[in-house]
């Protein structure tokens, strides 16, 4: 059941957009943000909330990779991989947080502190490889780095 605060919070959202369907990321992020993760039961109190059909919000929960449907860990990593990361050592990085963390790519450690997640592109080619943890952004990395990184957010 959304939280009184989660509804209320989604109906003033939706009184910026023209109608209901274009206010449904934000009531994703609006959930996701409280909870973390948008289960089956919220996107169908969303839907009741903003009046359109849950499998319209499906669509959207599952086409946007940073909407998760599944817990993920407190801190979310992203691993860039894309062309330039590549060349400059993303793969290291990646074996080197899978084998730190003991989980796999888009898995989330057991004591649910981090989720590993691949991501196309950082827009930091400049400065690969880059990472991120949350919302900081780590580039240049060297795998000791990477496992100090780690220790700082345990």
């Amino acid at each position: 059941m959304l939280s009184k605060e989660e509804e209320i919070d989604i109906l003033k959202s939706k009184s910026n957009y023209e109608d209901a369907q274009s206010s449904s990321i934000e009531a994703l992020k609006i959930v996701q943000k409280s909870r973390g993760w948008v289960s089956k039961q919220a996107i169908r109190e969303i839907s009741k909330v903003l009046k359109i059909p849950e499998s319209n919000l499906e669509e959207v929960a599952t086409f946007y990779s940073q909407i998760f449907r599944k817990p993920v860990g407190r801190n979310i990593i992203r691993y860039c991989d894309s062309v330039v990361c590549y060349m400059y050592g993303c793969e290291d990085i990646k074996s080197c947080l899978e084998n730190a963390l003991n989980i796999s790519i888009g898995g989330t450690t057991k004591d649910f502190r981090f989720t590993l997640l691949p991501i196309c592109c950082l827009g930091n080619c400049d400065n690969a490889p880059t990472i991120m943890i949350n919302d900081n952004t780590y580039s240049r990395l060297s795998l000791k780095q990477v496992v100090e990184l780690l220790e700082l957010y345990k």
